[in-house]
């Protein structure tokens, strides 16, 4: 015998399921807000990160294209003039006084010019950016590799984390900054790029330094780079997510 499936029967499903999801949302809402339970969901990323790491290895190397496959326009993502008066200063100087500062847990603090860093060994790929907003673009990046910065300060053995610290200010007041592991900051496409498309870096895509992380999605890629400081924990960083972002719910590590 067939039990029919009646409008009212329906309804009362409907209406039951749509209750438990209610009440499930209300419970995660409820559990977002203890201690213990972020901490859960922070382990479940760190394990998600682990297995992530035995399939792909964090040594490969990005896609690389042609220069018949570069984008018409290489959009800008975020700020596109940082309101900050220093760097404004500089961007009117075409930051002919601008520095880098890299510190932290290094034994040679140093300040790298633009014309500096234009010195040093570098690196021109040809790469897809894909942001979290869902577009993706190809562009052409020259800049010098961070592992020769690197190199120039010399890590302690205790680093553990690159954390780069930048001009733009976000719409609730706060700086923008980011940070990646040294498996990433020594990849040979991590670059900190000064051209694009055989052009001096624009304003609007991140002047006059930011770093291609070409592994990991386009908020990783901070712009407008005025510091970089080499840490052991993220105990050092503003709210403990290691960049914007992340302290905002987005995964601290975007990559494949």
């Amino acid at each position: 015998m067939r039990i029919r499936n009646s409008p009212s029967r329906r309804k009362f499903l409907g209406g039951a399921i749509g209750a438990a999801c209610t009440a499930l949302l209300s419970g995660c809402d409820a559990l977002s807000k203890t201690q213990w339970f972020p901490k859960i969901l922070d382990t479940a990323e760190h394990l998600n990160r682990t297995a992530q790491g035995l399939i792909t290895s964090r040594k490969s190397m990005a896609q690389e294209f042609t220069e018949a496959d570069l984008s018409p326009e290489f959009r800008s993502n975020g700020t596109d003039y940082p309101d900050a008066p220093e760097y404004r200063a500089h961007a009117e100087a075409e930051f002919a006084n601008w520095a880098l500062r890299v510190d932290g847990l290094v034994n040679r603090p140093s300040d790298f010019s633009l014309a500096q860093l234009r010195a040093m060994r570098s690196r021109t790929q040809i790469t897809r950016h894909d942001c979290v907003e869902g577009w993706s673009a190809i562009g052409k990046w020259t800049g010098v590799p961070l592992s020769e910065v690197l190199a120039a300060v010399q890590p302690h053995p205790q680093a553990r984390y690159v954390v780069f610290y930048c001009a733009d200010t976000m719409d609730d007041g706060a700086r923008y900054y980011e940070s990646v592991d040294l498996d990433d900051a020594y990849h040979p496409q991590t670059i900190l790029a000064y051209g694009l498309n055989g052009k001096p870096l624009p304003i609007a895509n991140g002047a006059p330094l930011r770093v291609r992380i070409e592994r990991q999605l386009g908020y990783k890629m901070a712009k407008y780079i005025m510091r970089i400081e080499l840490v052991d924990t993220f105990r050092t960083i503003a709210d403990g997510g290691g960049g914007y972002w992340e302290d905002r719910g987005y995964e601290w590590y975007a990559g494949i």
